[in-house]
This record gives structure tokens, sequence and C-alpha cells, in this order.
């Protein structure tokens, strides 16, 4: 659920006006919307950050899962996402200007992969953020519809519960889906053992 709060901001003045410590809100073309997802879009987005987590200190992999980080996309200072999960480059954060005092991302070097758990709000997922998400160069993009609510030209017909892993490749996102009990395959974790129900399952 999103919700609309009436005043139009720069990102700058976004990033000084976000109350420190709680609430959860994303700038779009300088309208702040408060996120306010359902519990269990919360569990899928957890869960999945702990998995991953695990996978990080086994694999001691120089990565960073922050409690919340805003995405600056390309071209604009009035728009600014908060991805349901976010895994960071740690030595690539070195050369973010806004990371140290904004925990703002700017480039898509900076990220291993940023993950979306669709809700009510699917077309900003399968869309917007899918474009900019491309157009930053995040090598990975994972929409998580575990509840199947996406578009059929998304996640084919019948629609069904879908786990999409974009790739970028040569400038452009690539999509392999999962169901089912398929395993899901992810560049930047090919060790990770999770098929796609177990996702889904999350969300029960």
């Amino acid at each position: 659920m999103i919700q609309a709060i009436p005043q139009l901001m720069t990102l700058e003045e976004f990033l000084d006006w976000y109350p420190d410590g709680y609430g959860r809100y994303e700038l779009w073309n300088g309208v702040v919307l408060e996120m306010q997802p359902t519990g269990t879009h919360e569990q899928v987005g957890g869960t999945l950050a702990g998995e991953l987590f695990v996978e990080i200190r086994r694999l001691q992999l120089p990565y960073l899962i922050p409690r919340q980080a805003i995405v600056k996309p390309v071209d604009t200072d009035k728009s600014g996402y908060n991805p349901d999960v976010i895994v960071l480059d740690l030595p690539a954060l070195e050369n973010e200007p806004l990371w140290k005092k904004r925990s703002t991302i700017t480039k898509g070097e900076s990220v291993r992969v940023v993950i979306e758990v669709v809700s009510t709000n699917w077309r900003d997922d399968y869309g917007h953020k899918f474009i900019d998400y491309e157009a930053l160069g995040i090598p990975e993009y994972w929409v998580v519809d575990y509840l199947g609510l996406g578009g059929k030209r998304y996640i084919g017909t019948p629609k069904q519960p879908t786990f999409s892993i974009y790739q970028l490749i040569d400038g452009e996102y690539q999509v392999q889906q999962f169901r089912g009990g398929e395993r899901i395959v992810s560049p930047a974790f090919p060790e990770l053992n999770l098929t796609a129900n177990q996702v889904f399952a999350m969300g029960i």
C-alpha cells in the first residue's frame, strides 16, 4: 500500500526531510510516497535478505545488506527509490559521493543485486523501476512476485507466482524466470540453494 504525501521535493530536500529511524518512503518525480507494505510482503523481503546474508558470511563476500538505502535514478534529481532488499559492493561504496552522509546510491556498479517484492503497485516494479535500474547499470534485478500479481506479459498465462531475475547483458536486462520447485539461479550468488516455492512460502 502506498500513501502520497502532498509536497514536491528535490532528492536533496527529500533526504534532508527523511525521518531517521522509522517509516519507509520513496520519491517519485518530486512526490513523496509513504510505503506501507503488508506483513507477508515483509516476510518475503526479510527472509530473502536473511538467506543472502548467510551466503555473504559463508563465502566471505565483500557485500553489505543495509537496512535501508536510496537509489537515485540517472538524469533526475526528483526521484529516489527505497528497494525492499539491496546488496551493495563494499569496495565500490568508496566511490559513492552520497553514501556516507546520505546512504544513497548513484552508481550501478555499487550494487550487486536489487530486489523488489511485488505488491498491488506491480506496474512500478515491472515498469518504472525496471527501466531506471537498467539505465543505472545495476547488474541484477530480482522481481519477486509471490502472489502472481503482475501483468500476463510479464509472468505469462495463467498468472502464477513467479521469481524473475533480470541480468544486465550488453546494457540490457535479460530475464530468467523460476516457478515451483525450480532452483533460483543468480550470477551474484551462484551457490544459493533456494527454490522459487521456498521463497513464495515465506508469504503465506
